[in-house]
């Protein structure tokens, strides 16, 4: 068992290399940074590939390898470094001091590969054997036991960061000014805020700090931008003012969540054919990309998996009913108890506070990842249509909002898909 400790545990520095990659020459830039890590692999007989990953929406990430005569493919992957180069401007999105502080407390907990070095814009590490889930695979109940057991244990073990947030003087800057950059690297011209940011109930960085910072970061170049900055804020007050009560499991109603819990960032490890089902009919999956991971209730953690079911292409029809909830619930609880060491007793009654919870937090996810695709939508240079991923996002919190309220029910419009989905047995 992995008892909860503090997060300022010692730690060796880590390593800091002065480069940085370049999209317009890739291998030659990720070479120049591995060769840096690893002077051995310049020498005769090292034959150095590049794998890249394409799953991602935010980041580039390469795996590279070296291919010595005589390796298993083992071998080859158990000395194979990942890169994991920034997206354009996601600096605005995301406080990447956090994401690698966070990374490095994961690895001394055995929940992440080992860091290796940070460069200027991005991280290297050590690659993690198993193949990247798909949609399909998380609907698959061997997948998704193990994502509950996984997720239990991440939610039981990891310490909750208390008092103010801490940030770089870049990152102050960018959110204290509120200056987007456009794609071309160009500031959008801004105007004297009238947003006045949410006094929040637990100081310290959480779930609710990021999305007052994101909406802040919003564009507000035309008056429908502030209009809408303006509406999304006011949701966000509401939001919080019906949710962050700390009823929830963890210290006080938070844990440390993952926040980003897509196919992608599921690894499904690979085992000998005798020990595939464990015997007791789950896989071992590990969690990578930790960009997002933040103190968060529970709820919307789970909540925000059980939206990623759909994929990228929001496919409703994949999303789990009730009863696959409650069955993944009930091995949450037993794992996040096993690893607190907290008895038995009881389970059943934190499942069903649990299940009401998730259901309560079940148009959030679309909340959260609305805004960052608006955000996304301004800033990326990467060949996604981030606005319309907006809009489905944000609909699926309106069609939330509609069906609790009873204003869907009283114009007598048809329960939308994601929503029938959701209420199946």
């Amino acid at each position: 068992m992995l008892p909860p400790a503090s997060e300022d545990s010692v730690s060796t520095p880590l390593r800091y290399i002065p480069l940085s990659y370049n999209h317009a020459e890739s291998q030659a830039s990720a070479l120049r940074l591995v060769l840096t890590l690893n002077p051995d692999w310049e020498t005769p007989g090292n034959n150095i590939e590049f794998v890249r990953f394409t799953d991602g929406i935010t980041n580039t990430l390469l795996k590279i390898i070296n291919r010595k005569p005589g390796l298993t493919e083992e071998q080859i992957d158990n000395e194979a470094v990942l890169m994991r180069a920034y997206g354009n401007h996601t600096e605005i999105l995301i406080d990447r001091e956090r994401e690698t502080k966070s990374h490095a407390l994961l690895a001394r907990r055995g929940l992440a590969p080992p860091l290796l070095a940070q460069f200027k814009n991005g991280l290297l590490y050590r690659f993690l054997r198993g193949q990247p889930a798909t949609p399909t695979d998380l609907i698959r109940a061997p997948v998704w036991r193990g994502i509950a057991r996984r997720l239990g244990q991440w939610h039981a073990v990891l310490p909750v960061q208390k008092g103010p947030m801490t940030m770089s003087p870049e990152r102050r800057s960018l959110l204290g000014r509120v200056e987007l950059l456009g794609s071309q690297g160009k500031a959008i011209a801004t105007t004297t805020d009238d947003i006045s940011p949410i006094q929040m109930r637990r100081t310290g960085p959480n779930l609710w700090a990021t999305l007052q910072k994101w909406i802040l970061a919003l564009p507000r170049k035309t008056e429908q931008q502030r209009q809408r900055r303006k509406h999304l804020q006011k949701e966000l007050e509401r939001t919080i003012a019906e949710l962050d009560d700390g009823s929830g499991i963890g210290e006080e109603g938070l844990i440390f969540a993952h926040c980003d819990l897509l196919c992608a960032n599921v690894i499904i490890v690979p085992q000998t054919r005798s020990l595939t089902l464990r015997g007791d009919g789950a896989e071992k999956v590990q969690f990578i990309d930790y960009e997002y991971a933040t103190p968060s209730p529970a709820a919307f953690d789970i909540a925000n998996h059980f939206a990623e079911w759909g994929g990228y292409n929001c496919d409703y029809n994949m999303i789990p009913t009730k009863s696959v909830r409650r069955q993944f619930l009930t091995e949450y609880v037993k794992s996040y108890h096993k690893y607190r060491g907290l008895s038995n007793a009881g389970q059943e009654e934190v499942v069903d506070k649990l299940f009401i919870d998730v259901d309560r937090f079940r148009g959030i996810p679309g909340f959260y990842w609305g805004v960052w695709a608006l955000i996304q939508a301004t800033i990326s240079q990467i060949d996604f249509d981030y606005a319309s991923y907006a809009e489905i996002r944000l609909g699926e919190y309106w069609a939330w909002r509609r069906e609790v309220d009873g204003t869907r029910a009283q114009t007598g419009e048809e329960v939308p898909l994601r929503e029938r989905r959701w209420a199946q047995a």
